[in-house]
């Protein structure tokens, strides 16, 4: 039985960072796992972080119950894409509404304002 990403609720409204922006990206996404694609939803931001010098996003896919039975716990290398890009992540364990988050410190899977990274 298969069943659709659960959509992840609308963010809230004003800036997010200091300057009124915030990378990022929130819709439809491709995540592939061992050569296996699986549609998700995902919300996602990031920023670059001085202190290592690189870019770090961060983000969470929508409730998928169908995927925490396929991969169970633990951290899972993917690679996620999106409309903007392509980017290697990691998915930790889901937390108990079994939404992953996922994470990356390299060129996101979608459009940054200003510098790239890299």
């Amino acid at each position: 039985m298969s069943m659709s990403p659960t959509p992840l609720p609308a963010p809230h409204a004003g800036p997010a960072g200091p300057d009124g922006h915030e990378d990022g990206y929130r819709g439809p996404a491709t995540l592939v796992i061992d050569g296996v694609e699986h549609p998700v939803s995902v919300l996602l931001r990031g920023h670059f972080q001085p202190i290592d010098g690189r870019y770090h996003w961060y983000g969470r896919l929508g409730a998928d119950p169908e995927l925490v039975e396929r991969l169970g716990g633990g951290r899972v290398a993917a690679v996620l894409r999106t409309a903007e890009g392509e980017a290697s992540g990691e998915l930790s364990d889901p937390d108990p509404w079994h939404r992953y988050r996922i994470t990356g410190t390299q060129a996101p899977p979608f459009r940054i304002a200003g510098p790239g990274p890299e």
